[in-house]
């Protein structure tokens, strides 16, 4: 792992208000390892959205998303303030930037990525599953910007 990296979540994790207020009360050993875990859970997090094929993140008005699979992480910042977000895309996550999406309505009908599950044969609703390529196509269609593009190019 890159010492950047690993330098950037062990900053997020000591910035925490409760690690912060743990060393405040002279309770740095429990800070240290609960600092410790946070940065480990969160190697775990970037190592699934690299070896996941549907793992991407979504940033919206709502705030930042990471889906690996069964599991999500997330933050109600925007992606430049959610760390652990920004290196996932930095790292060669898919990322969808929303944020320019106007017809709400036409994107909650979208239907939900996969998560190494079936496709629906018809994929229309918010019930239904597709792949994430298929996902993209579909939210770029609405003014999604798209980072990380896991589609093939096509040559013209």
């Amino acid at each position: 792992m890159q010492t950047g990296i690993l330098r950037v979540l062990r900053a997020t994790a000591a910035s925490w208000w409760r690690h912060k207020e743990l060393r405040r009360t002279d309770q740095t050993g429990q800070a240290q390892r609960r600092e410790r875990e946070t940065v480990l859970r969160d190697l775990g997090y970037l190592k699934q959205a690299a070896s996941l094929p549907n793992a991407h993140v979504i940033c919206g008005e709502g705030g930042t998303f990471i889906y690996l699979g069964w599991t999500s992480v997330s933050s109600f910042a925007p992606i430049e303030r959610f760390p652990l977000a920004a290196l996932a895309v930095a790292r060669g996550t898919p990322f969808i930037d929303i944020r320019p999406v106007t017809d709400v309505i036409a994107f909650a009908n979208l239907p939900r990525v996969t998560q190494n599950g079936p496709v629906d044969p018809e994929p229309w609703g918010p019930g239904s599953s597709v792949l994430l390529t298929t996902y993209i196509d579909m939210v770029e269609g609405l003014g999604a910007r798209i980072v990380n593009d896991p589609r093939p190019r096509q040559s013209i």
